[in-house]
Formats: structure tokens, sequence, C-alpha cells
């Protein structure tokens, strides 16, 4: 089955150089493969929008970069669910993309991604046992990470290569490998003090410890577990803190100190289950189980070995299994019921033997002797005593050990040494300089002492003239010292001026953000809907409004004259027009409510000894079940009904003065079912951006808001704003945004 396929994604893949309609096709048929297979409900909100942006990136876009970008982004939030498969068909992506003639920085950035998929194929194989696969992977993975000179790459990969060989119990090996990651993350440390940096010598500290602990060499394993443990603490790095606690329970175990192996095993579970890590809690619920049998608890016990055997049968991780199955068989064991022991234990040695574990082997067969040995089969316990005794030998002898000891002190060596190497480089600069220093003040004293024999004549006179020079001197610093406060005392004025400011615009929004409806009132009558709200400064000019009035919902997008502060004056009048309108004056016509609107503005403003000429542009919508009424100044309303975009012009006059005072037109209409609303301020179509620097403009947003309308709302706003801010780049946003789309269900 799994040949099939891989064969069906070879040819989806093949089809896009060889025809575009069967292309097509195959990748109408992978869409829903991908989409059906997903289980995104263990996810955010925020990453199940990006998730399905980008795979409708993938689904729609001809671009193999583009689909490779897209995939990258998946497997970053999928993590704990179903990103495996999407490395796969990354990988193959990125092979084709690769024969391709590609300019430099692309093919960097798409070895990038390459690097990171080869790796993660590895850990896919090393979960399933297939170590061998797995090591394949990560040295492939190694040689990219060194075409690209990316040192965390590289260190990564040689500590994934270290737990290969920890695992097949070549310590020499093993200890080698996790040697040279640390170096090499140690080195980057010292550089750049990135936290992902941290966080690989987190993990490399910890693998070194465990192997410390499988030679049961407790002291060395607890003072790296400890280093981990309290560098994940200052990353806030979670699940390899939860590592690092059930690490040190299980140290702790070992020297039979039950109390503290507890204690940590349960501060691992936790955090596993704060993270939904099935495979740390199926973990920490092993260990705990492990201590609760040595406390003569085996019900408790079998039940927790039990659930860890679930919980790593879920998530198909072979290791875990082994060693649920082999402690449930170790309590069957204790309990004297001989078959159960004996089928647990007979199922662990089988998958240890799959995947090849010395460790696991070696415990599996000790169970499995004692059990045989009882029930008097003398030629199988002896088979599993020799098999235990060959796995005992492998793991723990006197080389791995003298590896160990030799390696460490070659660590500690190497560091010493580079410390003392650049103390005794420092003590030579310090002394060459000395010796510098020495010349020039003996050249110097020499120098000085020939010109005052030399020029002791003139001394006398040289003394008065220097006298008259040093006042004067003395006189122009003065007045420096003078002119430099008097500029100080003016910086200092200026920022505090420039901070008083920003404290009253700063609260100023706050007065502005308490008259705008919160989100939680527009979602109680506009369930299916969104507002993208983007002031250009601290305060707006734009505002959105919202009103319940005679069981009609009533809401609006205005653009007030200017941005910033004039704007945002300007705006706080417009919308206590607006309400009087409503609640003083009983109307719910959009076109009545802007007539007696801008009566009031015209009022207000009226009252100003100057001539004031601001006013709004909005556009005002009322929704009483199917019906809607709009009425418009200068902004229209555009209603999106079976992928076909209907217009309704507004009035062109604005909220304020005017030569020719008309009332404003009520339009009505009868909404379908899936028909979408938009009114919105001129302030994104505006916007410049782009290549050439140039306006968004109408047509291109009414081609954007066509092609999302498969989207939910939400989904919709992420998408308008992504657009617009790639639009914009690094140019400035020049007016306040303000949109509000609303889908009639």
């Amino acid at each position: 089955m799994k040949l099939l396929k891989h064969i069906f994604l070879v040819i989806s893949i093949l089809s896009i150089f060889q025809c575009k309609e069967l292309y097509a096709q195959k990748y109408a048929d992978k869409a829903y493969y991908l989409v059906d297979s997903l289980n995104l409900g263990e996810l955010s909100n925020t990453d199940k929008e990006i998730i399905e942006s980008s795979l409708k990136v993938y689904h729609q876009s001809k671009s193999d970069s583009a689909k490779i970008y897209a995939l990258n982004n998946i497997c970053d939030n999928l993590l704990h669910i179903d990103w495996k498969k999407y490395q796969f068909l990354q990988r193959d992506l990125i092979e084709i993309e690769l024969e391709k003639e590609l300019p430099k920085k692309s093919k960097k950035k798409i070895l990038e991604y390459y690097a990171a998929a080869i790796n993660n194929i590895g850990i896919i194989y090393r979960d399933k046992g297939n170590i061998l696969e797995a090591l394949k992977y990560y040295e492939k993975s190694f040689d990219i990470q060194k075409q690209l000179n990316n040192e965390e790459g590289i260190a990564l990969s040689l500590s994934n290569i270290g737990v290969i060989y920890h695992q097949q119990g070549n310590t020499s090996k093993a200890i080698e490998y996790y040697s040279k990651s640390l170096k090499i993350r140690e080195k980057i440390y010292g550089q750049s003090k990135k936290d992902v940096t941290n966080r690989g010598i987190a993990t490399t500290l910890n693998n070194i410890g465990s192997l410390y602990l499988e030679q049961q060499e407790f002291d060395l394993a607890l003072q790296y577990f400890n280093k981990s443990l309290n560098l994940n603490k200052k990353t806030n790095n979670l699940e390899s803190l939860a590592s690092s606690y059930n690490s040190i329970g299980v140290t702790y175990h070992r020297q039979q100190e039950n109390t503290k192996a507890l204690e940590y095993y349960n501060k691992s579970l936790t955090i596993c289950e704060q993270l939904k890590d099935i495979e740390g809690i199926s973990r920490a619920l092993s260990n705990s189980a492990v201590i609760y049998n040595l406390e003569g608890n085996s019900n408790k016990a079998l039940e927790l070995f039990e659930k860890s055997l679930s919980l790593s049968k879920k998530i198909k991780d072979k290791v875990g299994e082994i060693r649920a199955l082999n402690n449930i068989g170790s309590i069957y064991l204790e309990k004297n019921e001989l078959e159960k022991a004996k089928k647990y234990n007979i199922e662990s040695l089988t998958k240890a033997n799959e995947v090849g574990y010395p460790t696991l082997i070696k415990n599996t067969a000790n169970i499995l002797h004692q059990v045989y040995e009882k029930q008097g089969n003398g030629l199988q316990a002896l088979k599993m005593y020799k098999l235990y005794v060959s796995m005992k030998d492998s793991v723990l002898n006197k080389e791995n050990q003298k590896t160990l000891i030799r390696k460490q002190a070659e660590f500690e060596y190497d560091k010493q040494k580079a410390i003392d190497d650049a103390e005794y480089n420092k003590l030579l600069a310090l002394e060459q300089e000395k010796k510098e220093k020495q010349i020039i003040l003996t050249t110097t004293a020499v120098t000085v002492l020939g010109l005052v024999i030399l020029f002791l004549f003139f001394i006398f006179n040289r003394l008065r003239i220097t006298k008259k020079q040093k006042i004067i001197i003395e006189n122009q610093k003065l007045e420096v010292e003078a002119q430099k406060e008097a500029l100080e005392l003016t910086h200092s004025e200026l920022e505090e001026k420039n901070q008083e400011i920003l404290d009253s615009i700063t609260y100023a929004k706050r007065i502005q953000s308490a008259i705008l409806p919160p989100a939680k009132i527009v979602k109680e009558y506009l369930q299916e809907s969104f507002i993208l709200y983007k002031p250009k400064d601290i305060v707006a000019g734009d505002f959105y409004w919202l009103e319940q009035k005679e069981n009609k919902i009533l809401f609006a997008a205005a653009d007030c004259t200017g941005h910033g502060v004039p704007g945002a004056m300007v705006s706080v009048v417009c919308n206590n027009a607006l309400n009087r309108s409503v609640r003083e004056h009983g109307l719910t016509i959009p076109g009545e409510i802007l007539s007696k609107t801008r009566e009031i503005v015209i009022h207000e403003f009226e009252k100003s000894d100057e001539e004031v000429n601001d006013g709004m542009d909005i556009a005002l919508c009322s929704l009483e079940g199917n019906k809607l009424q709009y009425a418009g100044a200068h902004n229209p309303l555009w209603i999106i009904r079976n992928e076909e975009l209907i217009e309704i012009k507004a009035d062109k006059q604005p909220i304020g003065k005017y030569d020719k005072l008309k009332p404003y037109t009520t339009h009505s209409f009868e909404l379908q079912t899936g028909d979408s609303i938009y009114i919105f301020s001129d302030g994104y179509v505006d916007q410049f951006g782009g290549v050439k620097g140039k306006k968004f403009k109408t047509r291109a947003f009414r081609e954007l808001l066509l092609s999302i309308q498969e989207e939910k709302m939400m989904a919709q706003k992420n998408i308008i704003d992504k657009t617009f801010e790639s639009w914009r780049g690094n140019l400035e946003q020049i007016d306040d945004v303000c949109i509000i789309g609303v889908k009639y269900i």
C-alpha cells in the first residue's frame, strides 16, 4: 500500500512537466487527499488560518517554489499532528526544483528547506525504528548543511547522528558526535546569544548526560542534566524542559532516591500535558509507574503502564511500546502470572530486535530468562540469559567507560586550553604594550630635558605669555560650558515636551477607542463579519460605527477629513452626530440619518469664530432580516452575489458644508443567502506600493474580494490585511484604512 502511494506521488509530480490538464486532475486529487487527512482541531485559530492559507497557495500555485514555501509553513504549524507526509512531498518537489537553473539566492533558500526536510525524514524513520535509514538521511542533511556553511544546521545534524549511535549502543561514536555538536554550538552561543543556539546546547548536554547515566556515572550525568535544565529555563523551552526533568528523575531513580525521582517525573508530566505532547506524557507515566511498582503499588503501576502503552501505539512510538510491554511483563512476573509475562515480553523482544536497540533487547531478555526459568524451560532460559549478558556487555563495558572518561577529559582540556591561551595572549599583549609605552616615555623625557636646557633663557617669557593665554582659554571654556548647558537644557525640554505630546496622543487613542463598538458587540449583531481597522498614526480620522434600533442593525464605515490628531477630533464630532441622529431623533432610515448627521455637524462647526470646512465621507447600512438599506456620502456599497460584484454608488456630497445640499438617497435590497456586503474608506485602494510604487487601485481591490469568496470572513480579513502589507512593503502607510465585511447567512 505504501509503495502504491509513493508511485502515485511520483506520477503526480512528474505530470507537472508533461501535461497541464493531466497535472490539474492529479493535483486536484492530491488536494482532496491532503485536506481530508488533516485534523486541525488541535490547533489554535491563528495556526488554522496559516495552514488553510498555505494549503490554498499549494493547491492553486503553478510555481514549484511557491508550493515548497507553502509546505514549509504547513510543517512548521502542524508539529504534533500530520506533518510527516508533507515532508516527503516537500522533499520530492524540492528535488525537481533543484534540477532547474535557479538564481543563487533562491537556490540557497530552497537548499535550506531541503536540509530541514531531509533531517525531519530522518526523525520519521528513527521514530519508526528504522535507524539505518534515519542515519542515511541525517548524514545527507549534514552534507547539505556543510555545503551551506550553516553552523547551527551542522551542529543539529551531528547531534542527531550521535543519537543514532547512542541507540545502537556505540558509545564511543555517540560521545564523539555529541562533543563535536556541543563545541560548535558553544562557539555560536559566544557570538550570537540566540535562543535557538541555547536550546541546541541544552539538547546536546542532555544527550551526553544520558550516556553517563547508562554508564552509571551518576554525578556526571546529573551535572550535564542540570546544565541542560538551566538553559531550558532560560529560553523557556518547555518541551526540552520536560525532557530534562525526566532525565533527572531517571538518575535519582537509579540512585534509589524514589521520592525525588517521582517529584521530577510529575514536573515532566505537567509540562507534557500542557503541551499535549503524547510521547512525553507516555514517557512520564511509564517512569512514574516504575516508582509505584518499587513502592509496592503494583496495581497503580500496571494501570499507568497500560496507559503509556496505549499512547505509544497511538503515535506509533515503537521504543515507547517496547518499554511499556517490557514493564507490564515485569509486573506480571512479580505477580507470578508467567504466561502473561511471557506474552508481553515476547512481543517486546520482537519489536526490540526490529529496531536493534541493545538496551531494550537486554531488558526484555532478562525478564524472559526469569520467566522460562520459573517455567522449567532450561534451554530457553539459558538462551535468554546469554542474550541478556551479550547485550549488557555491549551497553556497559570498560572500553566504553574509558572512552567516556577520555572524551570528558579531552573536552574539559580543550575548553581550559582555549581559556589559558586567551589569557596568555592577553598577558603578552599587555607586556608588549608596557614596553612600547616605556620607550615612548623615555624618548619623551630625554627630548623634554634637552628642550628645557636649550630654551631655559626663554622660559620666563614663555610663562608670561602662557599665563595670558591660559586666562583667555579659561574664559572661552566657561563660555562654551555655558552654551553647552543651555543646549542640554533645551534638548531636555524638547524631550519632555515630546513625551508630553506623545502621552496626550496615546490618551486620545484611549478616548477614541471608547467610541468604537467593542468586538463582542459587533459579533453579537453581525455574526459572520470582520472589521479591518488600520490607523495611519496613533489616532485616526477613520472610524466604524454600530447601533441597534427597532430590530434594525445600523453599521457604517466613515472617513473624516485628515488623519492623526486633526482627523481624530473631527471623527469624535461626526460619531456624536450619528449617535444623536439615531438616539435623540429616532431615525432608522440611512438617508434620513445622514441628512440629520450633516445638519448637526454643520451646526457644531459653525460655532467656531473661524470657518471650518471639515466633514466626512461615509457608507451607512441598515440590516433587518434579509432587508438591506444603504445610503452613502462619496463611499459606495459593494454586494458580491454568485461571483459577481454589484456596486451601489454613493451621493457625491460629503457630510459637511457643500454648495448644493440635497437629501441623501436610501437604496433598498432583498439579500440572498451567501451574499457578501462590503463598505470601506479610500485608504486601502489609495496605498502606494508594489514593484513600481503605484496605488493599489479599486480594480485590484475588487479582484481581490472576488477571489476570496470561498473563505470565512475572518480568513478574508487576514488575506486582505496580508495583501495590504505585502503591497505596501517598506513604504509608509499614507492614510487610515477601514473595511467592514458582512456575509448574509
